[in-house]
């Protein structure tokens, strides 16, 4: 009798557990996509609605990271130091409009919201408000064939959200770029470059197909795809291992790692229980191996595993 009520009380805690962990659902992106797949998003952007998340987290810089800002942002670094010159923010207006509810606001509003964030170097929500001063909340008829205007924008929109979470770390991007590019012209001599071709010619393949099916998405977050383009960034793929392509594949996992614990320390303070990512595909095999290893309190979810689950829910009902 004991050991029952044990194993009962056991259950419940952990079902308890389960219905209160903090979960983050990572999709992966072609970043800007060619114009003969520029509907390419909208699977994305219908399947990150059905998640229906309480926050958004993108591949952008934070505002406090002034490295990162000025090795990948420069031109906005300067830019915001700049206005800070001639703009003064009206903290108690500020205030007032990011209380104010999303579908109340006018043009004006989201402007002065533009500007604001340049101010704050706050290059995210810089970008989304200048996606609403220049669409408003129908957002852009046409596709602008990047996720932050396809899947971000559309999906804050329609989440009635008001702000976008940062988390990309630039701090290493010049030691990352010399790498590849020295790997790159190794990889000529040693055999790295065909072993790097294969990869590329499996993919380009595939998506060339799903190019023109409207699902390109889809096929760049299945698992196969994933894998691939983590080998291909991380320069795992290499059959010869030299300094520079190691330097690489440690710069690459140091972002990953960072952009995770970014995610993590954010997801811990805020109150939001589902988070969704959205970032370069070719980040995400590795940011799921950084979640497990080192913040397994949050749980992770692909949307590959998801759309295996769902298939697998149907064949067992089927049955």
């Amino acid at each position: 009798m004991r050991m029952l009520i044990f194993i009962t009380s056991l259950l419940l805690v952990s079902n308890i557990f389960a219905q209160n962990q903090k979960e983050v659902y990572i999709i992966g992106t072609m970043h800007t996509v060619p114009k003969i797949v520029k509907n390419s998003y909208k699977p994305l952007l219908k399947n990150a609605k059905a998640y229906s998340p309480d926050a958004i987290y993108v591949e952008r810089v934070r505002a406090e990271d002034t490295l990162s800002l000025q090795n990948y942002y420069p031109r906005f670094l300067h830019f915001s130091d700049s206005i800070r010159t001639v703009f003064t923010i009206d903290e108690s207006r500020f205030d007032r409009l990011m209380d104010k509810d999303l579908r109340a606001m006018n043009k004006e509003e989201f402007e002065y919201l533009k500007i604001c964030f340049i101010v704050k170097r706050n290059y995210a929500n810089h970008q989304y408000y200048k996606y609403l001063e220049a669409y408003g909340l129908d957002g852009s008829p046409e596709p602008t064939r990047n996720e932050n205007g396809d899947i971000t924008a559309k999906l804050a929109i329609a989440q009635n959200m008001k702000y976008i979470y940062s988390m990309d770390d630039q701090k290493e991007n010049p030691q990352y770029a010399k790498a590849w590019r020295t790997c790159a012209e190794e990889g000529k001599e040693n055999g790295n470059e065909k072993a790097a071709g294969k990869l590329v010619k499996k993919l380009t393949v595939k998506d060339i197909f799903s190019g023109l099916s409207a699902s390109l998405g889809k096929q760049i977050n299945s698992a196969k795809s994933i894998e691939q383009m983590h080998l291909l960034n991380s320069f795992e793929y290499v059959t010869v291992a030299t300094e520079a392509c190691s330097d690489g594949n440690r710069y690459w996992d140091n972002r990953n790692y960072s952009m995770v614990k970014n995610i993590a320390e954010q997801v811990r303070e805020l109150p939001h229980q589902k988070n969704i990512v959205i970032v370069g595909a070719g980040h995400v095999y590795g940011m799921k191996e950084a979640f497990e290893k080192y913040h397994p309190d949050i749980k992770v979810r692909l949307m590959s595993e998801c759309r295996q689950r769902r298939e697998d829910e149907k064949e067992y009902a089927a049955r």
